[in-house]
């Protein structure tokens, strides 16, 4: 299988900035060659061809923040059926959060991780160490050349991994060597939220209060001071799932994204939905921070446009159905959302939002450029061959039967996507096609140029 070429041909290539009809050529996990126009003559007969006229080749997308569960809540997920649904979806690398049980909040358990995805992951992997009150130590042990980064939990989405000692987030921020992702939500005022809330409906809240509770004031009061803190001892900070328009106008588009040492992403669901969407769904699009108004979506949509926000990710977080059926208090916030991402930015580019290669540089190339991912993230000779074959004019149904999410449903349910995924290919090899999956392929470990 090693020494077989693989040859893309006639596929309208999406890659830094620019679409043209062209060919890739795939040897063992790299590209070898890219091809623009017509092919040369003289090509080894030991190639395998495929045909790919009508479609549009991607790099594949990089979701830097996923909750695949493992350990310790396999019922919702795994890292095996997750990165499964991924590549279904298109998403050939994955960096994956540390709110597991055990936590990832330590060397030995975070090699547990790295070692689990070795034997059973698809797609591409790193994981992120999480930061507590007092695990210093073991934040500044991590091997900065094989781990993504440090997690903050600025907020109370996670139980006891809230950081909020000052003196605390004063130490990471001034000692760390790699970057810091925050989720930022102040503590403070959503318990205060919440406590006012719970008086006057007691346990029956409706899901339109989340986006009150948790609200756009707690996102920005939170992301305001991890912003200070960062200029304050020059810290690479990446800010997560910007919800609010308020929070969207901190960050500014003056420097390229190589340069930048603030960088800030937004997720496909503060892209879709607004609370008037609370009303049918419910606790399906409960999440943490919650889907806000139309003009928290539009701020958001509009910094994203300008550069002012980096990157666009999932924070696919999948809970059972069952448990997203209790009342406000008791239905997790979270929800699966890995393998529609790339379908979802397509129906934004057939919608006129954005240009298919604006997406591109968004899902693929800004996360690598962002994380300093090697050799990912690009169309490039050298590079790994992380590609995705899209028809965009293969409309997809999205049901219960066509899930791959071990949670098995979405909250897209019923939504027909303009485009469909055709093929991906994960480090050079076909992890999936036609509905079908090369369960012999295994994504490979992340390394960055730190």
């Amino acid at each position: 299988m090693d020494d077989m070429k693989t040859l893309i041909e006639n596929a309208t290539i999406v890659n830094e900035g620019r679409s043209f009809l062209g060919h890739v050529l795939i040897s063992n996990q790299l590209i070898e060659t890219v091809f623009e126009g017509d092919l040369p003559a003289g090509l080894s007969e030991n190639v395998n061809r495929i045909d790919a006229t009508g479609l549009h080749l991607l790099p594949g997308v990089i979701d830097d923040q996923v909750h695949f569960r493992e350990p310790g809540l396999t019922h919702k997920a795994e890292i095996y059926t997750e990165a499964k649904a991924a590549v279904a979806g298109g998403v050939t690398t994955f960096m994956e959060m540390p709110n597991t049980n055990p936590q990832t909040i330590n060397q030995t358990e975070l090699q547990k991780k790295f070692d689990r995805a070795t034997d059973v992951s698809l797609a591409n992997y790193s994981f992120f160490i999480g930061a507590t009150n007092d695990n210093l130590d073991q934040v500044l042990a991590t091997d900065i050349k094989n781990v993504c980064g440090i997690k903050i939990f600025m907020g109370s989405s996670t139980g006891n991994m809230l950081v909020d000692n000052t003196e605390t987030l004063e130490r990471i921020f001034s000692k760390a060597q790699m970057l810091i992702a925050t989720h930022c939500e102040d503590e403070t005022t959503i318990r205060a939220n919440s406590a006012t809330y719970r008086e006057k409906y007691g346990n029956n809240v409706p899901f339109t209060a989340h986006p009150l509770i948790r609200s756009a004031e707690a996102c920005y009061i939170s992301s305001h001071g991890a912003k200070q803190l960062a200029e304050k001892h020059d810290t690479r900070l990446h800010i997560l799932h910007i919800s609010t328009a308020k929070e969207a106008a901190m960050f500014g588009n003056d420097l390229p994204l190589s340069e930048k040492r603030i960088t800030a992403e937004a997720c496909i669901h503060h892209l879709w939905f607004t609370d008037a969407d609370y009303e049918s769904k419910g606790a399906n699009i409960k999440w943490n921070p919650a889907v806000k108004t139309a003009a928290d979506r539009d701020g958001v949509w509009k910094a994203l446009l300008e550069n002012r926000i980096d990157i666009i990710a999932t924070d696919h977080a999948p809970h059972t159905i069952e448990e997203k059926s209790g009342n406000y208090w008791d239905a997790p916030s979270g929800g699966p959302l890995v393998q529609h991402a790339l379908q979802a930015m397509l129906d934004f580019v057939q919608q006129g939002r954005l240009t298919i290669e604006r997406a591109v540089e968004k899902l693929s190339h800004a996360p690598a450029q962002c994380f300093q991912i090697e050799k990912r993230g690009y169309i490039r000779p050298g590079y790994f061959a992380d590609l995705v074959l899209v028809n965009t004019n293969k409309p997809e149904t999205v049901t219960k039967a066509n899930l791959h999410y071990k949670c098995g449903w979405s909250p897209f349910e019923g939504h027909t996507f303009g485009a469909s995924i055709e093929k991906t290919f994960v480090s050079g090899h076909l992890a999936f096609e036609n509905k079908g999956f090369n369960e012999t392929v295994k994504g490979l470990a992340l390394t960055f140029s730190r």
